[in-house]
């Protein structure tokens, strides 16, 4: 914590109550359109104590515990973990709070494993009173109508389950504006002030364009308040709210694609001590919540993050019948579909760290570098490539999107691989091949198939060593040229400096390392995923390890001896 004398260094008595030289007070740095109603701090702390007050939540879930309650929360995106003591799961995925003694890691279960998860990749469920049908697994539309067919047996219970969901989804907008004020207000416009300590370029990679996202979640603040019935809360009609603004949430998508850079950014200047008392002191003065600056700049991600959950959670407790059950109904479709973009963009960033650690580790590496045309490994594996003469050579390949990669293995250390080639796949053909004796190269061949040049006389004939090999091989194939079509389709692009950045952070990792055993990683994970309009779309799907949330995710999970402490002497009243 930043002592108040400390706040001197920056500002002066006139600047701290932000008074101009004219004797004027200070303009907003944003115009005040009347699109936000005005809640001072204290009273949204006394309207939601759950939502603004530093560790109120937490006090509330092992109140609940302790209680003997059943405490479910559900994962705002992918946790990917290769530690024991950490718990895995997918976004949409519920999770048994079982201790939240810790602010940043929470004990829970998922299936049949108890461990640790970071406790800001979920968000607890509004209604507590009913048990996840299978804990781990989303909540299918099937088994929503079921659940929404067996609650119509109980209208008030339903009245009061709606009333919740409606009244978290109010309640934490609120708060959210109260959040893109503070940091409009609190840090942006102070670092502005400041010319010698940021830039343009920079105040634009950490902040981005938040402040667009403040002024069109005004407007939508705005209409969710005259849709909303403070006296029936379960009748309220929100839907169309949704649907009316939802070109508007595709601004989201420019912040998510900067976020990575902006934790780099930040990072950064954070190493030195005068960036970290300023920013603590903005905090102070604005009288913001005890959450540092990169926790403020994470809201946005999590908020489109919840906004599928809230509508999900919301459909579920309207009934057909209900004026508002279309348009819930639709307005959840349009928001899976905003955070579709986001979740690809994301998962294409959270991809190229390991990629380029691969292609550093590569033996005689030729050419561009494999950022400059893919994003993503699709497959990897060892087939035989045959040339017209009957001449064998056994290789290892690896699909990325647009290009074929094919490697050599060293004969005595076989965790080494030495570049040989690369194919471009926009420019060949897949070719299916039957056993037998080829008929273009008259050649006898088995699990076969090929890659025709489209431009060229170029063939290139490969054999695998099983059939299900070969069927993996085309499938793989088949789904390279999706992704790419897809793409092209969203627009999904690696910004360049991301790229770079990837590359420099290999080569630095892996400089001054000897190549194979231990310094040789292993292929990037392959991103097996269903066509787009089949997936889970929540934002993001990453490990959060990489860079893309390092600021957010907590340095240290608890010992397990502490948890083994706490269940012996449980949380009492």
């Amino acid at each position: 914590m930043v002592a108040r004398g400390e706040i001197a260094r920056f500002w002066s008595l006139e600047s701290l109550h932000m008074v101009s030289s004219d004797g004027g007070t200070e303009s907003s740095a944003l115009v005040d359109d009347g699109s936000e109603e005005d809640f001072s701090y204290e009273e949204l702390c006394q309207a939601n104590p759950r939502y603004l007050q530093p560790g109120g939540e937490q006090l509330a879930i092992n109140e609940l515990i302790s209680d003997g309650s059943v405490v479910c929360a559900e994962a705002l995106w992918d946790h990917v973990t290769m530690d024991d003591q950490e718990l895995g799961f997918k976004a949409g995925d519920v999770i048994q709070v079982l201790e939240a003694s810790n602010k940043d890691w929470w004990w829970g279960r998922n299936e049949d494993k108890e461990a640790w998860f970071p406790a800001s990749f979920v968000r607890l469920r509004v209604n507590q009173e009913e048990l996840p049908e299978s804990p781990g697994s989303p909540l299918g539309e099937e088994q929503a109508e079921d659940s929404s067919k067996a609650r119509h047996k109980h209208p008030e219970s339903q009245q009061q389950m709606r009333t919740n969901v409606i009244q978290e989804i109010m309640n934490t907008e609120r708060v959210y504006i109260k959040h893109l004020k503070d940091i409009c207000e609190g840090y942006i416009r102070q670092c502005r002030k400041h010319t010698g300590m940021f830039t343009v370029a920079q105040l634009a990679t950490i902040f981005g364009n938040i402040e667009d996202i403040y002024k069109f979640q005004r407007k939508f603040l705005k209409d969710l308040e005259k849709q909303y019935n403070k006296e029936e809360p379960h009748l309220s009609e929100i839907g169309s709210c949704f649907l009316q603004h939802q070109e508007g949430f595709a601004i989201y998508s420019e912040y998510c694609n900067n976020h990575p850079g902006a934790c780099v950014e930040l990072s950064n200047l954070m190493k030195q001590g005068k960036y970290r008392h300023f920013f603590e002191a903005c905090r102070l003065l604005q009288q913001m919540i005890d959450i540092a600056l990169d926790g403020f700049l994470l809201t946005p991600v999590q908020k489109i993050c919840k906004y599928p959950l809230q509508l999900a959670e919301l459909l579920k407790y309207t009934t057909q019948e209900h004026s508002d059950y279309n348009n819930i109904k639709a307005a959840y479709e349009t928001m899976k579909n905003v955070a579709c973009l986001i979740n690809e963009r994301k998962r294409k960033l959270e991809s190229i760290d390991k990629i380029a650690r691969w292609q550093v580790s590569i033996v005689g590496w030729e050419g561009l570098d494999i950022l400059d045309r893919s994003s993503e490994l699709i497959h990897s594996g060892e087939l035989t490539k045959l040339t017209r003469q009957g001449k064998s050579q056994q290789r290892t390949f690896f699909l990325f999107d647009h290009q074929l990669v094919f490697c050599k293995k060293d004969l005595l250390r076989r965790d080494m691989l030495y570049y040989k080639g690369r194919m471009d796949m926009d420019e060949v053909e897949l070719v299916d091949v039957e056993d037998g004796r080829d008929k273009d190269w008259n050649l006898p061949v088995r699990n076969a198939f090929k890659l025709v040049s489209r431009t060229t006389d170029e063939v290139y004939l490969f054999c695998a060593k099983k059939q299900e090999d070969k069927v993996k091989w085309l499938q793989a194939c088949t789904d390279e040229r999706r992704r790419v079509q897809e793409d092209q389709q969203m627009g999904m692009e690696i910004p360049e400096n991301q790229k770079k950045l990837a590359m420099l952070n290999a080569q630095k990792a892996g400089h001054g390392k000897s190549k194979g055993y231990s310094s040789c990683p292993a292929a990037p994970p392959h991103q097996s995923l269903p066509p787009i309009h089949q997936r889970h779309v929540t934002v993001p799907t990453s490990i959060p390890q990489q860079q893309v949330f390092a600021l957010a995710e907590p340095k240290r999970k608890p010992s397990l001896f502490w948890h083994t402490f706490h269940k012996l002497t449980p949380f009492r009243k």
